[in-house]
């Protein structure tokens, strides 16, 4: 991986990989498309106002996606937005923008606009809904921004070496930044901001939380592995996993863990209660993934082969569906069982109707 810290204009790094592409079979399921901006790069929903956000990293804006019709809004943001998150609670949107090191708050109400200033290269972006504080990791400047939700002002916390990735517990209130550089875990305490380091595995990438049980799953990116932290005593434990685990999330009502694997196209599934793993086949460059609890159906965008992997969680059989170029990031409405997938390079939003497979 490249160090950002001294070759800045290497950032543009993550978003032109390319992949070999390939011609798979699709299964009939009932998809829409809706238009974005200029590469679209991250997605995240509102399931209460069923609106979907989406940040478009070469066009500086965000596409608002109306879940009921797919008409389109566009809302101005900063310089290369990165990444996007909401808080359902108080219906406001928070931009990372990777170039203009700040972050964009949407009032979803109004689509009207304020600027947080942020660390050097805000990457990744989290929300604790029930403090209403805000979390930015910022990859170069090594730090963690935190914005008070109610009057947009800053605190600074130290973190490790490339923060990559970030996710909040809200019910211990702790806040856990894998950083890829350092090889560990910044462990925030959401109420005094004290800080706690972690070892984790080789370029820890992406991080996920289950609040159920109060257990952190970090993806190891260059040791094939997933490290796994007790929030309450913060020990580890090491699961293997395929070849570059890129992506993790967690089914908090089974408490399984699935974990996208980049260079072997398949999904390790970790039972959380024992730590055994089962793999199970994806497409090519399976880059990102997300779950519908509601339903137990886990969602693998592959940037290789143009499509979206479907697991039903409680077989573990598996849909193909058709996506535009290059699916980079998606989120699920679980309220109305739709999958949004931004399509980075046919700057579109591929709508999947969960129900109709």
């Amino acid at each position: 991986m490249f160090n950002f810290k001294y070759v800045r204009m290497l950032r543009i790094f993550f978003i032109v990989t390319i992949f070999v592409f390939t011609s798979p079979l699709y299964a009939d399921w009932a998809t829409d498309t809706a238009s974005a901006g200029s590469k679209p790069y991250a997605i995240c929903v509102n399931p209460n106002t069923n609106k979907i956000y989406v940040a478009n990293f070469v066009s500086g804006d965000v596409t608002v996606i109306d879940g009921a019709t797919n008409s389109t809004t566009t809302v101005s943001a900063g310089d290369g937005p990165c990444a996007i998150y909401v808080n359902p609670n108080t219906n406001k949107i928070y931009v990372a923008n990777w170039n203009s090191d700040n972050v964009t708050v949407i009032d979803g109400e109004t689509n009207s606009t304020t600027t947080v200033t942020a660390g050097d290269v805000p990457l990744t972006i989290c929300v604790n809904p029930n403090t209403n504080k805000i979390y930015v990791a910022n990859f170069v400047s090594d730090n963690v921004t935190v914005i008070d939700g109610a009057t947009n002002s800053t605190t600074t916390v130290p973190a490790g070496d490339g923060p990559h990735s970030i996710c909040v517990n809200p019910n211990t209130n702790k806040i856990y930044v894998a950083n890829t550089n350092s090889d560990n875990v910044t462990v925030i305490d959401g109420a005094t901001n004290s800080t706690t380091t972690v070892s984790a595995g080789d370029k820890p990438c992406a991080i996920y939380v289950n609040p159920n049980t109060n257990k952190i799953y970090v993806a190891n990116l260059t040791s094939d592995n997933v490290t796994v932290i007790d929030g309450a005593t913060n020990s580890t434990t090491t699961v293997s996993a395929g070849n570059g685990p890129r992506a993790i999330c967690v089914n908090p009502n089974t408490n399984k863990i699935y974990v996208a694997n980049l260079t072997s196209y398949n999904v390790t599934v970790i039972d959380g209660a024992t730590n055994s793993t089962t793999t199970v086949s994806a497409g090519d460059g399976p880059h990102s993934i997300c779950v519908n609890p509601n339903t137990n159906k886990i969602y693998v965008a592959n940037i290789g082969s143009d499509n979206v992997t479907v697991i039903d969680g409680a077989t573990d059989s598996t849909t193909t569906v058709a996506a535009g170029n290059y699916p980079h990031a998606f989120c699920v409405n679980p309220n109305t069982n739709k999958i949004y997938v931004a399509n980075y390079y046919s700057d579109d939003v591929t709508v999947i109707d969960g129900a109709t497979n």
